[in-house]
């Protein structure tokens, strides 16, 4: 039997959508019928989680008690910074997450490596930080003025511009990385794989959206167990 996702989406409705595609491409399908069953929030007027942090998490907590009333059994959240309000979602919600960026770092992990470059907001480096150093990585991060200038093309990618100049300042982004000691560069927002692909970089890119997606099939046909609830 399939289990019905919850997807909170809407911080970038663009990567959301991009997340659904990549659901749907990695679904092993012989008729329409073959496909699980998403039940989507795509919320653009959640508060800035960078701006208004306990906003944000109450109202991503609303967001998954709904998408459990709806039906679903198991969530994902289609955003890496919004990873730091998982425990109170899942106290709302009572459902378990699939974790996108522990799958990223559990794929860091499995690459040997040990100094991880991470390209995201404020929010999701702190997330992934953390992960990192319980798996004993360190995470390499963009200088203070590099991290503002990515921080603005960020904000010109979300509002619809994928043109020449965004997707070279990403690539010099990740290339910066590189030059600071990464052996290894995640792609810590959702929005970035839309400019940021692997033909880029000389070293792997990790997409973390593209393993959360692969996962979350796996969770929904059984060919994965269910994720554990986290304490707190």
């Amino acid at each position: 039997m399939k289990l019905t996702l919850g997807l909170l989406g809407g911080i970038s409705p663009a990567a959301t959508l991009d997340l659904l595609g990549k659901l749907q491409a990695h679904t092993p399908v012989q008729t329409d019928r073959d496909h699980i069953r998403v039940i989507a929030d795509i919320n653009p007027s959640l508060p800035d989680l960078s701006s208004s942090i306990l906003g944000g998490g109450v109202t991503l907590a609303e967001m998954a008690g709904a998408l459990r009333g709806a039906g679903a059994q198991v969530l994902a959240i289609a955003s890496n910074s919004a990873h730091a309000h998982a425990d109170m979602i899942q106290r709302a919600s009572h459902l378990p997450i699939i974790d996108m960026i522990g799958a990223a770092c559990a794929s860091a992990r499995a690459s040997g490596v040990r100094r991880v470059g991470v390209l995201g907001s404020r929010a999701a480096l702190r997330q992934y930080r953390e992960y990192l150093a319980a798996q004993a990585m360190g995470l390499v991060a963009l200088p203070q003025e590099g991290q503002a200038e990515f921080l603005e093309t960020l904000e010109r990618l979300k509002s619809g511009d994928r043109g020449p100049q965004v997707r070279q300042a990403m690539e010099a982004a990740a290339s910066a990385l590189v030059s600071e000691g990464a052996e290894l560069v995640i792609a810590g927002s959702t929005s970035l794989p839309l400019v940021l692909s692997q033909e880029a970089l000389r070293i792997e890119l990790i997409d973390p959206g593209d393993l959360l997606a692969r996962r979350c099939v796996a969770v929904c046909l059984g060919a994965e167990p269910m994720p554990q609830m986290t304490a707190g």
